[in-house]
């Protein structure tokens, strides 16, 4: 393998994005710091999320896959309730099964794999600005503290500094009008373990999934009309949360008995949930975007964290063998299409998941003739059989 053009990078975020990208481009020969604007230890937001086949074969290039399987639940069957009626989903048994991780738990893994690489971390490290030059960049951070690379990737999230340095008019995330709690309880919800299920509650959504050992990891989408970061969400009492939460799934089963096991202690309160509309530019210059700053389907997707992990992989991968003007522009290419798509498929079903009584007997009359109608190679085989071949060098 030929000496990267590239030879250093500064990687803004240290969330799934961010972490994977380093670990991908020590990998590639590219000696590379990690700037996380919050202080070490933090806790990181949300509760769980799934990660995809795609997803984590794409971890097991960075050395973290048996690991991070090592902290999750396999997850073999999903199915969806719309009221009382339930429906199986298709799935595709050839594939390894999706595995539920706690989000804490996946980073402390993925820190700790970096790590193992040789990657360092510097906390509490806000980017506010970037000084570029003919041969690189000097990221500068709110506590007066520099850094100098090459290059520099923003991971840093829906709300990214480095895109808007991209591209002052690029769009920010949209609203999608609801709430995101979550929590990890003991339950009874009479499924086995390894199931996820999907509801569609009377006044909102849901989902659950038993971890096996009497717990139950849930989360909602609750429908509001104000919008609320995670900071002032969880400015208000997590108590009155949990009145409002109880109220929305009290009619539902099993929603009104997760609502009523969750307490102030376990509760997750997540804030907004968004969803990113296409970005125009991925980068510019010696700044390119990777993970949620730049390509952030809705949660309806399943594929957030695994389009993320891939994105960082593959811009490594571009990194070890080309310039980086070619380089970005080849990740670009071969990103760009994929993650739009999915995108746009999450975006179809991602109202405001509270159907009307009306639309609830609609559901639950076409579901059973949708699910055999439904091809589940065709819409989850090109999802979560993707793969990147490492070995295989990237052409221009």
């Amino acid at each position: 393998m030929s000496t990267p053009a590239i030879r250093t990078a500064i990687v803004a975020g240290g969330g799934i994005a961010g972490t994977v990208t380093a670990t991908a481009l020590r990998l590639a020969g590219i000696d590379v710091s990690v700037h996380e604007a919050y202080p070490a230890g933090s806790a990181a937001p949300g509760s769980g999320l799934a990660l995809a086949p795609n997803g984590l074969a794409a971890l097991d290039i960075v050395g973290a896959g048996d690991a991070v399987r090592a902290i999750g639940v396999p997850v073999h069957r999903t199915r969806m309730s719309v009221g009382r009626h339930t429906h199986e989903l298709p799935g595709l048994d050839d594939l390894p099964p999706l595995s539920l991780v706690d989000r804490g738990e996946l980073l402390r893994v993925l820190h700790e794999n970096a790590a193992a690489a040789g990657v360092p971390f510097e906390f509490g490290a806000r980017l506010t600005g970037v000084d570029e030059h003919g041969d690189g960049v000097i990221a500068r951070f709110a506590d007066g503290r520099t850094a100098t690379a090459d290059i520099l990737v923003g991971a840093d999230g829906i709300r990214s500094a480095v895109r808007g340095l991209i591209d002052p008019a690029a769009p920010g995330p949209d609203y999608t009008g609801m709430l995101g709690f979550g929590a990890v309880v003991p339950c009874d919800v009479g499924i086995p373990a390894g199931t996820m299920q999907f509801a569609y509650g009377k006044r909102a959504y849901y989902l659950y999934c038993p971890l096996g050992d009497g717990r139950v990891m849930w989360g909602t989408n609750l429908p509001h009309p104000e919008y609320l970061s995670s900071s002032a969400a969880r400015a208000i009492p997590a108590e009155r949360w949990l009145r409002t939460l109880r109220e929305a799934y009290a009619d539902d089963t099993p929603g009104a008995a997760l609502a009523g096991a969750t307490t102030v202690e376990t509760l997750e309160v997540w804030g907004a949930l968004h969803i990113m509309p296409p970005v125009p530019r991925w980068h510019r210059d010696r700044l390119v975007l990777v993970g949620d700053a730049v390509h952030a389907p809705s949660n309806s997707s399943g594929q957030g964290a695994s389009l993320a992990i891939e994105s960082a992989v593959e811009l490594a991968r571009c990194l070890r063998d080309l310039p980086h003007p070619a380089a970005f522009a080849a990740y670009e290419a071969l990103r760009r299409p994929r993650v739009e798509g999915i995108a746009a498929r999450a975006a179809k079903i991602n109202h405001s998941k509270a159907p009307g009584p009306v639309v609830r007997v609609v559901m639950n009359l076409l579901m059973p003739i949708a699910m055999r109608l439904m091809d589940p190679e065709k819409i989850l085989g090109t999802e979560q059989r993707y793969r990147i071949d490492w070995s295989e060098p990237v052409a221009v």
